[in-house]
């Protein structure tokens, strides 16, 4: 093979590695990928679940201050009684319903609502939470899919061109121009080149196993993303979102109101309760009431009764100041976690914004990296066509510009990511953010709450739970399939 064809084969593989870093076209795409995880992820799905959980607290809580009415039976035969009752009867029937009104509880019933209802807030926060968390895993894995097939064709295209320069330093070690130092260094090089193909091919399988787990789908040629809105223009900007917006910081704020709450109710157990009830039974004794001159009384009867009751704590041993002070500490925890996931929110925003603006630095000077890389191989080439470069020097120039180019990628993948973990931290990223309602009506736990919280009827049933998420199993396992590669001519 001629040096000129090494070039031309050389430009190739230049070509075929642009052309993988370019978004293909015909594609799948990231917003595609978000709608998908939004209906079928399974952690996000039984996030919604646990929420509508949380929602019953409320109707539970309520109930304890609600009436309630049951109907007690009972049979009773009396085997032995006393010899100095002559009218005892032999057996006995009563039924009859039973109805409770609590009218006061010392505000435990009330502030258990308040509380129940903080947390019912605080789960919605967190089910923000967990959408935007599964959102950043999502578009990470998406990237990250893009990363490494676009790794794994500039491999691929390394070692297309490293074969056609053995082949190369081959023929002119054949005619005396090179020696054999010449050839093992081009065999060293493609024999590194291809165990690095090799480690580039389970990376991409790894990276769409990943995107499969989350997705629930397999990447099918994706696009490249669009750019993200709403990033901030400064660090400043960026804490007073995250401060206003992250959804864990609002969902710890919930707590510690919930908490507080709790530590009112604890403190109800000191105060008087007032109930009312009345009742209403039937009694049958079955012709035995009074014995020898039963005949003298009513062998059936009916009564009825209403009252109120008041009962006052005077000494419970403690039980409600230990009760109440427990709750408190549970609220000063409360309180402080606020603070510690304030911490972290603003940690979390200024690690990404840092990320961020690093990764499009790294980007800028990647592009010059490769345009400069690009340059010093092509003039390391001719240079050693006229005998003032080694091989080594065209070998050393390659892999400079495979670094290079990979390192632009890689900048790319990071820069995306973190600008996405920005807004996710400013608790921009959820899917009302995204506009991904186009896939179906977005899923509102507010429509729940409101179906169960005014809910009375003992008997009433929701449908056999079921899972919604879709599985993995029956999609066959990824590969390392990156399209059909040109070979060195074509």
């Amino acid at each position: 093979m001629t040096f000129a064809s090494l070039r031309r084969a050389a430009a190739l593989g230049t070509a075929c590695a642009t052309c993988a870093v370019a978004a293909p076209a015909q594609a799948d795409t990231l917003r595609e990928a978000l709608v998908h995880a939004y209906n079928t992820n399974p952690t996000l799905q039984g996030a919604r679940a646990n929420q509508r959980a949380t929602d019953e607290e409320v109707p539970i809580n309520r109930a304890q201050g609600l009436p309630s009415v049951d109907v007690v039976a009972n049979h009773i035969e009396f085997l032995k009684v006393s010899p100095n009752s002559f009218t005892a009867p032999a057996r006995r029937l009563q039924i009859g319903p039973d109805l409770a009104v609590p009218i006061y509880s010392g505000g435990a019933v009330k502030n258990a609502i308040r509380g129940a209802k903080e947390r019912v807030s605080a789960g919605r926060a967190d089910l923000r939470a967990t959408e935007s968390a599964i959102f950043s895993r999502t578009v990470a894995a998406y990237m990250d899919v893009l990363r490494t097939e676009a790794l794994a064709s500039l491999a691929a295209n390394q070692v297309e061109v490293l074969r056609v320069n053995l082949e190369a330093t081959s023929d002119r070690f054949e005619i005396g121009d090179l020696t054999r130092t010449d050839v093992a260094q081009s065999q060293s090089r493609l024999a590194v080149a291809e165990g690095d193909l090799q480690t580039a091919y389970g990376n991409l399988i790894a990276a769409r196993e990943t995107y499969l787990q989350l997705v629930g789908k397999a990447p099918t040629d994706l696009e490249a993303p669009p750019p993200l809105p709403g990033l901030p223009a400064t660090v400043g900007m960026a804490e007073v979102a995250a401060l206003e917006n992250n959804p864990d910081l609002i969902a710890a704020k919930e707590r510690a109101d919930a908490a507080r709450f709790d530590t009112k109710a604890a403190g109800a157990g000191r105060l008087p309760t007032v109930s009312g009830f009345a009742n209403y039974d039937y009694t049958d004794y079955f012709g035995t009431l009074g014995g020898p001159i039963s005949s003298d009384f009513t062998q059936s009867e009916t009564t009825a009764n209403v009252g109120v009751q008041i009962n006052i704590p005077i000494f419970q041993g403690g039980l409600t100041a230990a009760r109440q002070r427990q709750a408190g500490a549970r609220e000063t925890a409360a309180l402080e976690q606020v603070i510690a996931t304030e911490r972290d929110v603003i940690a979390q925003t200024r690690s990404a914004y840092s990320s961020w603006q690093a990764a499009n630095a790294v980007i800028e000077s990647s592009k010059s990296a490769v345009e400069a890389a690009e340059v010093s191989l092509e003039g390391v080439r001719a240079e050693n066509s006229i005998g003032n470069r080694t091989i080594l020097d065209v070998l050393n120039a390659e892999q400079e510009l495979l670094q290079a180019r990979a390192q632009l990628v890689t900048a790319r993948r990071n820069a995306y990511v973190a600008g996405f973990t920005l807004l996710a931290a400013m608790g921009r990223a959820e899917a009302r953010d995204l506009n991904l309602d186009t896939g179906g009506p977005l899923y509102d736990p507010q429509v729940n709450y409101d179906r169960v919280r005014g809910r009375l009827w003992d008997w009433d049933r929701d449908p056999a739970p079921a899972a919604n998420s879709t599985r993995t199993v029956d999609i066959p396992a990824a590969d390392a399939t990156i399209g059909p590669q040109l070979e060195p001519g074509e």
